[in-house]
């Protein structure tokens, strides 16, 4: 009943919210207008505001500081995710450099481990757990003695950078993120109940991520079709930071976070292969994304919402179900599924 109120708490929070950011985004302009800015990956009409990543942080910030037990990682959490909103913010303004976004995306990852978030350990699919803490470098600051964890530090940067850029690669049809967003949260928290590896409850785990999940409930629906507001980088990314943080606070939730989102980090992927192939940037957008080739096959925006959250529901069920070689299995079998779907778009899209 608790972990209720404090969905519906978070999502009340947003709701109210959204309606007071679109007016604000629209007196500061942090509009999408193709008539002043053309994106090729853009599938909305219209004049849209932005800055969908105030609500859902909103909706985060107050139930936390409320409800939860705040320790410097949840510190550091907060911190870095506003600072997300921000660069965002500043993205919907002034359209910023994909690269310098980037850059910026490993200095707010840097920051969430600086204040203790990192994978000390991950599960091994064939049992066991593979330790990353092995390699540790320690030096004296201000007469206090600090420790870096070499392997454990890196990956969590290289990781939360890697999820930030690819679940806001995901959010292109309109209601798509913050269904599958929310739905994600809600199994990492349930999973978050069988090991905590770092200096936080299971509790304060279970807590955090079903107010993650209110939050995306709240926006998703003026978000959904048709869309009132977008995520904007801010929302995008901010979904992306988030559950890149709740798949590492828990032992194991690392795999199962590749499970749940298998449809986007599918999609990340190619994408970047393709780009690659193609001798184009991977970091800039063009039409080509699953939800693309969606619409391309004449998929409605409701349609390819629905499928998207869909798919993340049953993958969640799955991971409460799969041990470690099951789920790997699991994320071939999708992965081969979903390439096979596009190769077979594209094909029929070449003969048309």
């Amino acid at each position: 009943m608790e972990l209720l109120y404090l969905l519906i708490s978070a999502a009340a929070i947003a709701y109210v919210a959204t309606p007071w950011v679109i007016k604000l985004a629209k007196n500061l302009d942090l509009v999408t207008d193709k008539r002043k800015r053309a994106h090729p990956a853009h599938t909305h009409e219209g004049i849209i505001p932005r800055a969908g990543g105030i609500p859902v942080l909103l909706g985060i910030l107050i139930p936390v500081f409320v409800y939860v037990q705040v320790n410097k990682i949840v510190i550091g959490i907060l911190i870095a995710s506003t600072l997300i909103v921000l660069l965002g913010l500043f993205d919907d303004k002034y359209d910023l450099s994909p690269y310098w976004r980037f850059v910026a995306n490993i200095i707010i990852s840097a920051i969430v481990v600086m204040f203790g978030l990192g994978i000390p350990f991950i599960s091994n699919p064939f049992g066991g757990a593979i330790r990353l803490d092995t390699v540790r470098v320690s030096f004296s600051l201000f007469g206090s003695t600090h420790s870096i964890l070499v392997v454990a530090d890196l990956l969590a940067i290289i990781w939360l950078t890697w999820i930030m850029n690819m679940v806001n690669w995901s959010k292109g049809v309109d209601g798509q993120l913050p269904g599958f967003v929310a739905i994600a949260a809600l199994f990492l928290g349930l999973l978050s109940q069988r090991f905590v590896s770092h200096d936080i409850s299971t509790q304060t785990v279970m807590f955090f991520s079903f107010i993650v999940a209110g939050a995306h409930i709240g926006f998703l629906p003026f978000n959904y079709f048709p869309q009132k507001i977008m995520p904007g980088y801010s929302g995008g990314a901010l979904a992306g930071f988030l559950l890149g943080v709740l798949s590492i606070l828990s032992f194991g939730k690392v795999g199962t976070a590749v499970l749940i989102l298998a449809v986007p980090m599918i999609d990340a992927t190619y994408t970047i292969m393709r780009r690659i192939k193609q001798k184009k940037s991977p970091f800039r957008a063009d039409w080509g994304h699953f939800h693309h080739r969606l619409l391309e096959i004449g998929w409605g925006k409701r349609r390819i919402a629905i499928f998207y959250w869909l798919v993340s529901l049953i993958l969640g069920v799955a991971s409460l179900l799969l041990n470690g070689v099951e789920k790997l299995i699991a994320f071939v079998v999708i992965g081969i599924l979903l390439l096979v779907f596009i190769f077979l778009i594209e094909e029929i899209k070449e003969r048309t």
